[in-house]
């Protein structure tokens, strides 16, 4: 179930392979049957495990494993994840069935906390999205409880979203917070998104403040970035100070430009405290949250494999359960890794050494002062 690989689809063949020393570390003394596991899901309430996550986090903070990396100080990108599963409640799992006839399909819909400006981009908190609400709607409680889970420590200074959570009264429950937002936008929001473009939309090429250029599945991608001091106070947005504006062309192989896309982002933060090329890696770095995601899709199966599709609530207990896995392993694969070769080691990869490791692990290998190493 953590590693969700194919290979690992039921609980109780890998408790039954487990090594007898990794058995005994784990305290599982004898095979698990999925049932009994599915059973002791289900009377979990999801909150209970996101402590344990925030424990995790701050443990790794404490040992200086989440230091910003190439940016000065730490930023946090949110974004929305669901997964379908064939049952509702209306609560944990959002009912999208049409028509009688139609099998039912529940929604479950969670927002991630990713620390982007850490190597690692470990996944730091989980907050459910109740079935009668959306992304908007419970940004408030993904903020509030971000800052609760680690109050009194400076984990983070800017908070990242795209323009799902764009609005006034969210930009200023950050504010509010003593943080800075940076927020996508699109014309959900006309009348900013018009005086954006007023103020940047004329500059060419040549006046970008910020360029990168990238191989990006086989094309070249170049980025600029234009930055835009707000110079009038904006009923509601007193407390806004920066706009950016990003540029991406798109060349295949033969040099030929085959996609061009603009998008603008508003900022609390003025403009000096980061330079050009900061802005635009922050920019960047927000889709890191969006590669957890697909890591959760992709590596661990959540799509495919949501495990328990009877019971939604347990349902999103196994997704907390593996965004814990997911930051264990991510802050393991680079921080605790020393070279870059292992840093870079693809997820499947990971996943399948941390299930030999299991099976095969040794009691001197256990006994070992030095972390346990995967082959």
């Amino acid at each position: 179930m953590v590693a969700g690989a194919k290979s690992l689809a039921k609980v109780e063949d890998l408790s039954e392979r487990m090594s007898q020393p990794t058995r005994r570390l784990l305290g599982v003394r004898r095979r698990l049957p999925d049932t009994t596991l599915r059973n002791a899901l289900c009377t979990i309430e999801p909150d209970k495990l996101r402590s344990p996550l925030h424990a995790l986090v701050r443990k790794a903070h404490r040992r200086k494993a989440l230091e910003p990396d190439e940016l000065p100080f730490g930023v946090v990108s949110l974004d929305g994840k669901g997964f379908s599963i064939p049952s509702s409640d209306d609560w944990y799992a959002q009912r999208q069935t049409q028509g009688q006839d139609a099998a039912l399909t529940g929604i479950v819909r969670t927002v991630t906390a990713t620390l982007t400006s850490s190597a690692a981009k470990p996944i730091i908190d989980v907050t459910p999205i109740p079935a009668h609400t959306n992304e908007m709607g419970v940004f408030e409680l993904a903020l509030d409880s971000l800052c609760r889970a680690y109050r009194g420590i400076e984990l983070f200074t800017l908070v990242t979203y795209d323009a799902g959570a764009c609005s006034a009264h969210n930009a200023t429950l950050v504010r509010a917070r003593d943080l800075h937002y940076l927020f996508g936008l699109t014309a959900g929001q006309p009348t900013l998104l018009q005086d954006a473009k007023h103020w940047l939309g004329a500059r060419g090429a040549a006046q970008a403040d910020a360029v990168s250029e990238d191989i990006e599945r086989g094309h070249r991608v170049v980025r600029r970035l234009f930055i835009g001091q707000v110079t009038v106070l904006l009923h509601g947005w007193e407390h806004l100070r920066t706009v950016l504006r990003i540029q991406t062309d798109t060349f295949d192989a033969s040099g030929t430009l085959t996609r061009t896309d603009e998008r603008y982002l508003i900022s609390s933060l003025p403009s000096i405290r980061l330079t050009a090329d900061h802005w635009l890696l922050v920019a960047r770095r927000h889709w890191g949250v969006e590669t957890s995601h697909q890591i959760l899709d992709n590596a661990f199966e959540e799509d495919d494999h949501p495990w328990i599709e009877a019971c939604p609530r347990a349902a999103l207990v196994v997704a907390i359960l593996r965004r814990i896995a997911y930051t264990m392993l991510a802050l393991f694969r680079s921080v605790t890794q020393r070279s870059d070769e292992r840093r870079a080691i693809p997820w499947q990869t990971l996943l399948t050494d941390l299930f030999v490791a299991l099976i095969t692990n040794t009691e001197r290998e256990l006994r070992d002062p030095n972390p346990i190493r995967l082959r």
